[in-house]
Parts: C-alpha cells; structure tokens; sequence
C-alpha cells in the first residue's frame, strides 16, 4: 500500500509543477498579447520559478519518504519532480547567469570602434564604459577575419542572418553593414544587431555588434550570440 505521506507530498509537487508551468505561461502570455511591461512579466515569471523550486523541494522529500518506508507512492512524487524541474531549473539558470555576467547588454567585437546602429528603433553608439567590464568577462568576443573578398563575406553574413529567421531592417553592401532584429523564442524580446563588413590585407574582418532593448543587463546572451553567429560564419564562408 503507498505511503499516505508520500503520497500527499507527491500531489501537492505536482499541484506546484503544474502551477509553475501555468504560471509562466500567463507572465510570456501579458507580454506578448496584452501589453504588460517587461518587468511585471519578470515578475510573474519569478514566481513560477519560486512554486517549481518549491515543488522540486517537495518531491525530493517525498523520494525520501517513500525511499525509507518501502511502501511505495514514488509515482505520484516522480511526476512532481519532472512537471517541477524545467521552470526549476530554468529559474536556477537564469538566476546564475544574473549573478556572474556583468550589468551590460550591449556588446561588440571592437570597443575601440563599434559598429553604429542607423535602422534601429533608438540608434545609438556603444557605451564607452561598457568596453572594460566586456573585455574583463568576455575576452572570446573578438572579430572574425578570413581570406575572402568582402563581397562574398558580405554575402555569407546575410545569408546566414537570413536562416536564423532575422528581421533584416538593412542589408547594404555599399554601406558593408547589415542591421537586423533578433527575436527571442519565449517571451519575444528583441533584441539589435549590426554586422559591419570591411576590407583588410589579406581579405575580410566581420564585426558584429549585438545589443538588448530592455532592461539593464542580458546574462550574457549578446555574447554568447556573437560567439555563436561568427563561428557559424566562419565555417559556411567561402574559402
């Protein structure tokens, strides 16, 4: 016969899972379609985090109590525990990564001299203070060079922005930039990059500039972004 305890304990960890996954939800739902701002869809998602860890919590008692009575009821305790680690663990992640990148969301390739937004919703230039704190934490974002015409770099870097499903909002290579709106798949922030194409003496540099509307800090998303666009590059340009 299951464990009465156990078996409690396993409903209310799957009460919390399921209330975490509602929850989170409702707060990418208010952002999308109602028109919440940005921090209050923060917060809601906060406290989907909160219930999950909570029902993480729950179920790990739960394993102990069923694993100590031998009485079974674990079943009841495992679904808690796989309907409560996803927005657990995404809350645990997201919490990391505030906590060890630096409050900047706007980073590029040369800080000396940043490729310069013109299409964008709010042109601006990169914030000379953030060029410290960047190279201090991200010392692998640097520019690409590789021996190819610019024209036919120019060209890989736009075919490549158009399979990730950009929004090109410029693409000139008379200018040797492309501008372009990165779209995140859960909430739908957008977010702005700028790739700038020049010629060198022994073939192309990409430089690529990536920045976030929202908020004060990115957790390391423009970086990673660039580090992830420009080794893809790297490998589908023309040799």
């Amino acid at each position: 016969m299951p464990d009465p305890l156990a078996r409690r304990l396993g409903l209310l960890s799957i009460l919390l899972g399921l209330t975490s996954l509602t929850v989170l939800a409702v707060s990418v739902w208010g952002f999308r379609a109602d028109g919440w701002p940005w921090p209050q869809a923060y917060d809601v998602a906060g406290w989907a985090a909160w219930a999950a860890l909570a029902g993480v919590l729950i179920a790990l008692i739960g394993l102990a109590v069923a694993g100590l009575e031998r009485r079974g009821g674990a079943g009841a305790v495992l679904l808690g525990l796989i309907l409560s680690l996803p927005i657990a663990g995404l809350g645990a992640a997201f919490e990391i990564a505030a906590r060890t990148t630096p409050p900047i969301n706007d980073i590029s390739t040369d800080t000396d001299d940043p490729p310069v937004f013109w299409f964008t919703a709010t042109p601006s230039d990169y914030p000379a203070p953030n060029a410290e704190q960047q190279r201090a934490a991200y010392p692998n974002v640097r520019p690409l060079e590789f021996p190819v015409p610019v024209d036919e770099a120019f060209a890989a870097a736009l075919a490549l922005v158009e399979t990730r499903g950009w929004q090109v909002l410029s693409a000139d290579p008379a200018e040797s930039q492309i501008e372009a709106i990165v779209t995140s798949h859960l909430f739908g922030f957008e977010d702005e990059v700028a790739i700038r194409v020049t010629e060198t003496g022994t073939g192309t540099r990409i430089d690529m500039r990536s920045r976030s509307r929202l908020g004060q800090i990115d957790r390391g998303a423009n970086a990673r972004r660039i580090k992830a666009f420009l080794s893809d590059l790297e490998i589908r340009a023309p040799n």
